[in-house]
């Protein structure tokens, strides 16, 4: 995908402050302080534009959401949508999902969503998938013993190759689905690229996974 520059944006992401954090290193800890609660947290690694994340938090107030993305252009979109929306239980986080264990302590996280990330198809770039074995040992890392991680994709191949990394790494599989929008899921929130692909015909892949112990 081909990002559109915004020349704006960073000043927009330092204008409000408040709602987005570009240096979040000091909230190891402390995300609780942040939103002023105790409620759980449920990080979203990757979330684009913010569909998803403004409307779990809209239907969840009692959870609290952090949206994490890396690219300035992406990000500035979501924080446009907290804007509108002043929802005091979501924060945006520019960070890399390959630095999680930095941003949150260990145990600490309730629930963690991998929506339609990039697939990375070539063999070379298998570390890069948010599935990869590395990934997954930072996510059982910073989730709490009843944590889920939450994971949806169109490809295919992506949900086959993460079905075995799971597996490999001794996750358990609590659901899976092989075309979720056909199944019996009646509450299902859909990212901008879940419409744009279902819209499509594309299936949709999910699966809910804890760590072994949990």
């Amino acid at each position: 995908m081909r990002l559109r520059h915004k020349p704006y944006a960073k000043e927009k992401l330092a204008e409000y402050e408040q709602y987005v954090v570009t240096e979040g290193l000091e909230l190891k800890g402390r995300w609780q302080e942040r939103f002023g609660n105790e409620n759980p947290i449920h990080v979203e690694i990757g979330c684009g534009k913010g569909q998803f994340i403004i409307n779990m938090a809209k239907k969840h107030p009692e959870i609290n959401f952090i949206g994490i993305e890396l690219q300035t252009s992406v990000i500035v979109s979501a924080l446009e949508k907290q804007i509108e929306e002043k929802l005091p239980n979501v924060q945006l986080l520019q960070a890399n999902a390959s630095d999680l264990a930095e941003y949150f302590e260990k145990n600490k996280v309730d629930r963690i969503y991998l929506t339609f990330s990039d697939p990375w198809p070539k063999n070379r770039h298998e570390k890069r998938r948010l599935t990869y074995k590395t990934f997954l040992n930072v996510y059982e890392t910073i989730l709490n013993p009843d944590g889920e991680l939450h994971f949806k994709t169109d490809n295919q191949k992506l949900f086959e190759y993460s079905l075995i990394s799971f597996s490999s790494y001794s996750a358990d599989l609590k659901e899976v689905y092989l075309d979720l929008h056909q199944s019996d899921v009646t509450e299902n929130v859909m990212t901008e690229y879940e419409e744009k692909f279902s819209k499509k015909g594309n299936r949709i892949y999910k699966a809910v996974i804890t760590f072994d112990g949990q």
